[in-house]
């Protein structure tokens, strides 16, 4: 791991609570697809999700195998994977 595991702790809770507002939002927008005020929020998370999502893979390691930047090594399973939690 390349950060303390608090941070990487903290960077994947900001990245759930985006994820669940992109999710909740999706739903919203489901029955009401012309909701500009809506539309414009999923935008606005999904960017807050994507920044996220950068910020802990940076600091922690990939977040999905599409994360993988290392051309010479599988970098995947390296260190404890997301959903494993980063505390030991």
């Amino acid at each position: 791991m390349k950060d303390s595991n608090i941070n990487c702790d903290v960077l994947l809770q900001q990245v759930y609570v985006y994820s669940f507002a992109m999710d909740d939002v999706a739903l919203f927008l489901d029955t009401h697809p012309d909701n500009r005020e809506a539309l414009d929020y999923f935008f606005y998370v999904s960017d807050l999700r994507e920044q996220a999502m950068e910020a802990y893979e940076e600091q922690c390691g990939p977040l999905m195998v599409e994360g993988v930047m290392d051309e010479n090594y599988w970098t995947w399973i390296n260190d404890p994977w997301p959903w494993e939690g980063v505390c030991g």
